[in-house]
């Protein structure tokens, strides 16, 4: 009896270890994603569903410890748990970027809102922040990213993290972000940009003219009217970049796996 017992004390330490560290990876990973983990969802969900994923993995996921290398597990969880988050953050922050840029083009960048996710933000941020929220939702992008997590304890078991080909990796990443949000902005920039180029002559011709009354709604109303010209080239750009985000999520894997 006093063996069986042993027995199950051991067999439920391993789990509650298996359950801690994957809550580990997990929590993090979610806290970092936007829409499942943003702050306009209450904490105690967030808390909820990394509780929840982390019980379903933990008969099923072995983590091979030592008691001296507890620090530089937890270390390396941390690392590939915010590399994954991070990869999915950075294309939202490259929409948001792009609606900034936007909105300062236009000259709205006195009327800003509070977004629970970066703070102050401008109304063109927060549009094009709801439009990406409602097409990562419809895609069902968020389904693949669970399962790109949840394939992450199989490519890359505990302890098996390797830094060094890592950052080259979360370089590029950073350096897409900004490639997206030019990309996202261009069209309503240049359009912006050619208004102020014929502004500034036509100053020129009549001098005498308030050009800055005239330029001022000039550049909102083409704006608009750009942004809503250039909604299937938005959609376009982040049905590829959200499709690529779970390829994206696996090379970063396998990259790390040491």
């Amino acid at each position: 009896m006093t063996l069986t017992n042993n027995i199950n004390v051991e067999i439920l330490s391993g789990y509650m270890t298996n359950f801690l560290f994957i809550l580990l990876r997990a929590g993090i990973f979610i806290s970092l994603l936007p829409v499942i983990g943003g702050k306009q969802l209450p904490a105690q969900f967030r808390i909820g569903f990394a509780v929840f994923i982390s019980i379903l993995l933990t008969p099923v996921v072995n983590f091979q410890i030592a008691e001296n290398n507890i620090p530089i597990l937890i270390i390396k969880e941390l690392i590939i748990a915010m590399a994954l988050g991070l990869t999915v953050r950075f294309l939202f922050l490259a929409v948001n970027m792009a609606g900034t840029f936007i909105g300062f083009a236009m000259g709205l960048s006195m009327a800003q809102v509070f977004n629970p996710e970066v703070g102050q933000d401008t109304l063109i941020a927060e549009i094009y922040g709801i439009f990406t929220m409602l097409v990562f939702l419809a895609m069902d992008a968020h389904h693949d990213l669970v399962f790109v997590f949840v394939k992450s304890f199989e490519l890359l078991p505990a302890g098996q993290l390797n830094i060094e080909p890592l950052l080259p990796q979360i370089v590029s990443l950073v350096t897409g972000m900004f490639v997206l949000a030019i990309k996202i902005s261009a069209p309503v920039m240049v359009g912006i940009l050619i208004v102020q180029l014929l502004s500034g002559f036509l100053y020129k011709a009549a001098p005498q003219m308030n050009i800055f009354f005239i330029a001022m709604p000039l550049n909102i109303f083409l704006g608009f009217v750009l942004i809503i010209l250039s909604l299937p080239v938005f959609e376009h750009v982040l049905g590829i970049s959200f499709s690529d985000l779970r390829e994206d999520m696996t090379r970063l894997i396998m990259m790390a796996k040491g």
